[in-house]
């Protein structure tokens, strides 16, 4: 029982981080066992102290030997700028039209640089260096896309180093017309297609719009997919790489992914924001509503009359005529006084500036009294206000509904069926603004087959994802690291080890314990049950001394014969006398052999 109470205690004591003495109530040795368990959770203690340096130190980053990733079938762009160059992209020279010259300008920096703490060396990508500026870079598909019987595929990576405060990171796929010029890049430059994430604030996008071309007018709209249902918040802030990809199908569905895994996916024509179809019919802009068209559903009742007893010019407040001015008040003293240490500035023009006044201040007689001034009675809600009487409102028989205009057919209705066939596209361009640093891009690929843009993301960003998983320490270790940084997590984790433990072994160590037997006083007083054997043996053992006693007496009550018969039914039924028990409680009592009655001969 002892050794229960010691680990009960122990446990206590680290669930709490709290090495106390506990006053035990079971007997006097419990003292001596706080004092151990004291002894050994100091030691305890300088143990864990010793362990945590080794148990917190991150594993060493595993060595990976990078390759460039290569297309495993036919592609219409890939770049994964592992050659450390630009070689291929082309810098926009533009200006922003509609903005200052200050900031017109596409001259932020683009460089191919290595991940900030990167773990696998040698593996370059794109980097928007700078932050506030515009920036535009492009480069041309090694032959331009044609939307018809095979499915566009569009994948890259981003990765926001330094988090990202405000800015986009999506392409857009340059539309092929006769007027592209990449040097003359800019926000206004068509494009059949813009993919991307993009965050401002606390708004967390991920784009895909494309331009759609009017078949009556010629012009181009531009189209929304619907808004992610997925939490996309941790893509932005959790500083790794993260794989953007875009499926489009010639059946007009859509698929997009982050991290090869699905968080949006919808119809061309059912899931864009507007239609890609007009609607077959629209309002008549030129109905108008008539004059007598009643849109009333309630009208005030014309018959009912106002009550006479209706007080329409009764306040809504009145004093209350109980209210007595507390004690103390102070009439003559007002709520505010000049303040006396105010001076007068010493520009200050009387001719100018008029008659300097001390500023009003609160009066500090005032501090310590029920209040200052006049005493004017509380104002209160009058019982008799009733207000503006109105008539009732009853349901308006003439009530035509509301008024909409007629529908006629749209003279602007078509139906395009197969959106998929967008504009061709020549080019791939990035065209952003970002008030944060140090973007990175990589590994693009334009292809038409999953599998190739699935073997081109295994080796890329898989790489990527299996390096850092690898350098990153494991559960254990990460759970070591937080607690250096914050420890007040050290509670938290004990807590959520010992507690379960405790409480399990509280269970069982609060039982409470059943008295034997023996502990009881012997008294007349019904005692509880003892165990099902000694009952049992008891019982046998009664009934055994019952049938000696019975075939004794048969013997010696069978040589008189006149008065057997009288004598055995008397004792047939003493013996049922005795054989009831008073009690449950004293039917093992009664049947002992001591407790019988005499026998009357």
């Amino acid at each position: 029982m002892e050794l229960k109470w010691l680990l009960c205690v122990t446990l206590l004591a680290l669930g709490t981080l709290a090495v106390q003495a506990h006053d035990m109530d079971d007997d006097e040795n419990d003292g001596d066992d706080v004092v151990d368990i004291e002894d050994d959770l100091d030691d305890g203690v300088e143990d864990v102290e010793e362990l945590k340096p080794e148990t917190s130190t991150p594993p060493p980053t595993p060595k990976v030997t990078y390759r460039a990733p290569v297309p495993t079938g036919e592609v219409y762009f890939a770049e994964s700028f592992d050659k450390g160059t630009l070689d291929g992209w082309i810098l926009s020279r533009a200006k922003k039209d509609d903005t200052d010259d200050e900031i017109a300008k596409y001259d932020g920096k683009w460089e191919v640089q290595d991940m900030k703490d990167t773990k696998l060396p040698g593996d370059k990508g794109l980097v928007l260096v700078t932050r506030a500026k515009h920036h535009a870079i492009s480069s041309k598909l090694s032959k331009p896309f044609v939307f018809d019987t095979k499915p566009l595929i569009i994948q890259y990576e981003v990765n926001f180093q330094n988090g990202i405060e405000c800015g986009g990171a999506y392409v857009k796929l340059l539309s092929k017309t006769p007027e592209l010029n990449l040097d003359q890049f800019h926000d206004k430059t068509p494009y059949t297609i813009m993919f991307g994430p993009d965050k401002c604030g606390e708004d967390y996008k991920l784009h895909f719009i494309f331009r759609h071309k009017n078949p009556k007018t010629g012009k181009y709209e531009e189209k929304h997919a619907k808004r992610p249902d997925a939490d996309l918040k941790t893509y932005f802030t959790d500083k790794k790489t993260h794989l953007y990809t875009l499926v489009l199908n010639p059946d007009n569905s859509f698929e997009i992914l982050v991290d090869q895994t699905v968080v949006n996916s919808g119809n061309l024509l059912n899931d864009m924001s507007p239609p890609v179809n007009p609607p077959r019919e629209i309002e008549d802009p030129n109905d108008q509503k008539p004059e007598d068209w009643d849109e009333r559903p309630k009208i005030p009742d014309p018959d009912a009359v106002k009550p006479d007893d209706w007080d329409e010019d009764a306040p809504a407040k009145i004093a209350d005529e109980n209210a007595v001015k507390p004690e103390g008040w102070l009439d003559d003293e007002p709520e505010y006084v000049a303040d006396p240490d105010a001076e007068k500035p010493e520009d200050w023009d009387e001719d100018m500036d008029g008659e300097w006044e001390a500023p009003q201040i609160a009066n500090p007689k005032c501090e310590t009294a029920p209040g200052c001034g006049t005493w004017q009675r509380p104002m209160i809600d009058n019982p008799n206000y009733k207000g503006k009487w109105k008539p009732p409102m009853i349901d308006n028989v003439n009530y035509q509904g509301i008024w909409k205009p007629r529908k006629i057919p749209n003279p602007d209705f078509f139906e395009d069926l197969e959106p998929f066939k967008m504009t061709p596209f020549s080019a791939v361009g990035l065209e952003l603004w970002s008030m944060t640093s140090d973007i990175f891009f990589d590994n693009f690929i334009i292809c038409t087959e999953r599998a190739v843009a699935d073997d081109w993301a295994n080796d890329g960003w898989g790489l990527k994802k299996a390096a850092d998983g690898a350098a990153e320490p494991g559960v254990v270790g990460q759970m070591m690291a937080a607690a250096e940084e914050r420890p007040w997590l050290w509670v938290v984790y004990i807590l959520t080890v010992a507690l379960p433990v405790f409480l399990v072994v509280l269970f069982y160590c609060s039982g409470k314990k059943q008295p034997s037997a023996a502990e009881y006083k012997k008294t007349d007083a019904p005692q509880p049950d003892v165990m099902d054997e000694e009952k049992e043996e008891e019982k046998d053992k009664g009934d055994k001394e019952e049938e000696e006693e019975e075939e004794a007496n048969e013997e010696k009550l069978g040589s008189d014969a006149d008065i057997g018969s009288a004598s055995q039914e008397e004792e047939e039924e003493e013996e049922d006398e005795d054989r009831k028990p008073a009690s449950e409680e004293e039917e093992t009592v009664n049947r002992s052999p001591r407790n019988r009655k005499p026998r009357k001969d």
